[in-house]
């Protein structure tokens, strides 16, 4: 075991675990390039949502159109985070954590000109893929990366600035994509944070953990003590090898002692997303069938409510469990959702109140879809874990964005904000039923 009084090359003290290891530098930029990648997440989802009904108008897109291309890229989010999840596994984080950016910034760009609803579709399935790949390996580096006492702090503001790109996304595109042309503009700046994040990403070492958990170990010291000046401590020295690097890893977490864990994963973050996908994809429609006063300002304020929920979900995050957390958050929601349905012909006052409740709650609630996934698993199943949920929880997001439209036409926006808030009961429910807590599990531990 390494002694406190190792020094690194440059000097100073090395800090004897990853765990234990002071917020340095590095842990910044990893912090950096990371919310970078939540932020074009959010602004690649958001500007959709912003500029459909100008593009509806413009290219008379059917009601099936506009469902496909507001759910194309959680599409591509749900394949990418399932095949390169498992892929982050086996070849290591640090090639898809540059090269998924590669595609987001390409295909981003290339939005200018797809003025084809089909090609447009091809494209943002694309950007999803891509970002899929993100939602696997990127909360993963930053966890395996982290100290554990900071680590809630730093993976749940990733929620933080996917909400700030979401809510900016939807600002540009009310008050500037008016046009057929500016709509298109709009769509490809997505490029320019993209490309930023894979600049900033160029160098970025290989997670130690990963690199433990492949038998080399004198690999992931050397990078231990070059970018954060720690030792790797005996936990951290002997976190789990993989029994396989097959795709039968799919199996394994279903496996005895793990199945409850994937099976609250999967419906937590589901039920997280899917009513929070769906009102705000549609948040114009769903605005004006309120009848509400001046939508736009009650759309800004919505939105600033998302802005506010999800800084205020960082200090409930990094000071409470995360049990009682997530069962507190999704009852509040269920109840916000279900006062909603019930006075859909009240007054906008009266109506606006549940809504930015659960406007606020869910943002923050929000934040631990980042902290909580890479919390249930081991090293060695960690992204595989992280991309199943993650691309799951897209199946329900792409559910709940194209049905969403079918239901407010067909049975209205009441019976429609009251299956939404079923969705959130079944969450609380099986939150109470399977909820670990995870607060203190060293993720560079193996689990």
């Amino acid at each position: 075991m390494p002694t406190p009084a190792a020094r690194p090359r440059d000097g100073g003290t090395l800090a004897p675990s990853l765990d234990a290891a002071p917020l340095r530098p590095f842990h910044l930029r990893v912090t950096a390039t990371t919310f970078g990648a939540n932020f074009s997440d959010g602004y690649a989802l958001g500007m959709i949502g912003a500029v459909l009904a100008t593009l509806t108008d413009a290219r008379h897109l059917s009601g099936v159109w506009q469902g496909l291309l507001g759910a194309s890229a959680l599409i591509g989010l749900f394949f990418g985070s399932i095949v390169l999840g498992r892929v982050g596994d086996i070849i290591g984080r640090q090639k898809l954590y540059i090269y998924n950016f590669v595609l987001i910034t390409v295909a981003s760009a290339l939005q200018f000109w797809a003025h084809d609803p089909a090609v447009l579709f091809a494209l943002r399935v694309l950007i999803g893929f891509g970002l899929g790949a993100d939602y696997a390996v990127g909360p993963t580096m930053l966890s395996e990366f982290a100290p554990k006492r900071l680590r809630g702090l730093l993976l749940g503001s990733l929620t933080v600035m996917w909400t700030v790109g979401y809510v900016l996304a939807g600002i540009l595109g009310t008050w500037l994509g008016d046009t057929e042309e500016r709509a298109y503009i709009l769509l490809a700046t997505g490029a320019l944070p993209a490309l930023l994040v894979l600049l900033l990403r160029i160098g970025t070492p290989e997670s130690p953990s990963w690199l433990v958990s492949q038998g080399r170990v004198a690999e992931a010291r050397e990078i231990a003590r070059k970018y954060l000046k720690s030792e790797l401590g005996d936990t951290d020295a002997t976190a789990s090898m993989p029994s396989s690097t097959s795709w039968a890893a799919y199996r394994e977490l279903f496996a005895p002692g793990q199945s409850r864990r994937t099976w609250f994963g999967l419906v937590f973050y589901s039920a997280q997303v899917l009513p929070y996908f769906a009102i705000y994809t549609f948040m114009p429609t769903i605005l004006l069938a309120l009848d509400v006063d001046d939508a736009d300002l009650q759309n800004l304020l919505l939105n600033l409510f998302l802005l506010a929920g999800g800084v205020a979900g960082l200090w409930f995050l990094q000071r409470t469990g995360r049990r009682p957390l997530v069962i507190a958050t999704f009852a509040i929601m269920t109840v916000a959702l279900a006062l909603m349905g019930a006075l859909t012909h009240a007054s906008t006052t009266a109506l606006m109140i549940p809504f930015l409740v659960y406007t606020f709650v869910m943002a923050g609630a929000s934040n631990l879809t980042q902290v909580y996934p890479a919390e249930l698993y081991p090293t060695h199943l960690r992204a595989t874990g992280v991309g199943f949920l993650n691309g799951t929880s897209r199946i329900a997001s792409a559910i709940g964005t194209f049905v969403l439209p079918v239901s407010l036409e067909s049975i209205g926006l009441s019976w429609s904000m009251y299956w939404l808030a079923g969705v959130l009961l079944l969450g609380t429910v099986a939150s109470l039923a399977w909820a670990p807590e995870t607060r203190e599990v060293g993720t560079t531990s193996g689990g």
